[in-house]
């Protein structure tokens, strides 16, 4: 595209403007709402999606209010496909704007394997750190901040974890690359685990190297998932006694509440946290969200908590709660990802999008439906409509209560 000379004063005070924006200035914005992000369509995770598609998805969720995006790694093309994508949007409109938390994916040795060694980190580490700085350097203007590690210090992830320390030596790394003028000073470094990993689980994540690490980062990315503890810690959803009373619809909201309160103590567990240790860090959300779907734990014959009208409740809850106490909130996520769980369709993992694959709009963003906030855009070529053809009703009637702890009990007893 030519610019006149008309026009080109603006595009270079519109560029300036974004080199000054910096994660300080997005995070918590609510002008600049946070997703986690994914594109792949396709079962088949080798399958990469195109430029064309990553475009699609920009301009769905630009359209949404949302102005930074979280990706997870380097070491496939699909992160810097991304990054590619929004610089060429941004060519097409000096107006367009998404910026991107970066993340570099860690693993311990022999990650995956049947000889995990938690004791040492991979070898893969440093190439991809590498990558995501070579990243950051080629586009300063879209990657704000670069998170080390995804869920990469919670024990749970038994797989692929690594001691705080691993954490820690590429937090400094990637420090001094700022203090040598290698990376833009206004680059904020962070890594993006659960909420018991930023201390705000048991003693044994209380170790010295945490407590440093806290103090390396430029802010805290913690994870809360009420809908997974709907399964495994499920003392906040099961209905209490003294609402055995209530209407489906107000059993259903007060279990919602519940939810988010959960979230809000887990974030106040980790701020608790962090100022014992005698730290000030700003402590975002990097991640949470609710499935719609699933055929086990969290189903009609689990805790009977995915469905529809409860993700888009729950993410309604967190946005006012994020947007009012300036915390960005990474909702996990914008799209379905039918790759996640390849082998079980109805598995919950599949099922975390706003959007369907083929781009219908759950109902979390009907209203913006109706709206016309994506009028003329598509996505896999199909004009965005909603799921279930509109008809609440029909999507009511997938939508059951919260299990009593005795209906629990009496379950598993049979």
């Amino acid at each position: 595209m030519i610019w006149s000379c008309k026009e080109t004063p603006k595009l270079k005070e519109q560029e300036q403007a974004e080199t000054m924006l910096t994660a300080k200035d997005i995070l918590g914005n609510p002008e600049y709402l946070a997703m986690s992000y994914g594109g792949y369509r396709n079962v088949d995770h080798d399958i990469e999606p195109t430029i064309e598609e990553l475009k699609e998805d920009m301009k769905l969720l630009a359209a949404m209010g949302v102005g930074i995006i979280r990706t997870y790694k380097v070491f496939l093309p699909h992160a810097s496909n991304v990054l590619k994508a929004i610089s060429e949007l941004k060519k097409e409109d000096p107006n367009f704007e998404m910026y991107v938390m970066l993340g570099a994916w860690i693993n311990c040795k022999n990650a995956f394997t049947d000889q995990v060694d938690h004791s040492q980190e991979s070898e893969e580490n440093a190439a991809e750190i590498d990558k995501a700085v070579a990243l950051a350097k080629q586009y300063p203007d879209i990657v704000k901040v670069i998170a080390v590690g995804n869920e990469a210090m919670v024990k749970w992830q038994a797989l692929y974890y690594v001691q705080p320390g691993v954490i820690l030596k590429w937090v400094d790394h990637l420090q001094k690359l700022k203090t040598d003028g290698e990376l833009p000073k206004d680059l904020w470094i962070t890594s993006s685990d659960n909420f018991a990993s930023w201390g705000g689980g048991g003693e044994e994540y209380h170790v010295e190297d945490l407590n440093r690490l806290i103090k390396a980062v430029d802010f805290i990315s913690m994870h809360t998932y009420p809908m997974h503890d709907t399964h495994y810690n499920p003392g906040f959803w099961y209905v209490p006694d003294d609402e055995v009373g209530l209407s489906d619809m107000e059993k259903i909201e007060s279990a919602m509440i519940r939810s988010l309160e959960y979230s809000k103590g887990q974030y106040q567990s980790v701020s608790d946290y962090v100022k014992g240790i005698g730290a000030d860090k700003p402590i975002h959300i990097g991640e949470t969200g609710w499935a719609t779907v699933s055929n086990s734990f969290y189903g009609p014959n689990g805790s009977r908590a995915t469905d529809e009208f409860k993700e888009a409740r729950f993410h309604e809850l967190i946005r006012n709660y994020t947007n009012k106490n300036k915390i960005a909130c990474f909702y996990f996520e914008g799209f379905d990802e039918p790759w996640k769980d390849a082998t079980n369709p109805e598995g919950s993992e599949n099922h975390f999008g706003l959007f369907t694959v083929e781009g219908k709009a759950k109902y979390a963003l009907w209203d913006m439906v109706d709206k016309g906030v994506f009028n003329g855009l598509t996505r896999n070529g199909n004009p965005i409509s909603k799921t279930y053809n509109g008809d609440k009703e029909a999507l009511m009637k997938d939508v059951l209560v919260p299990p009593t702890e005795e209906e629990v009990l009496a379950h598993h007893s049979n």
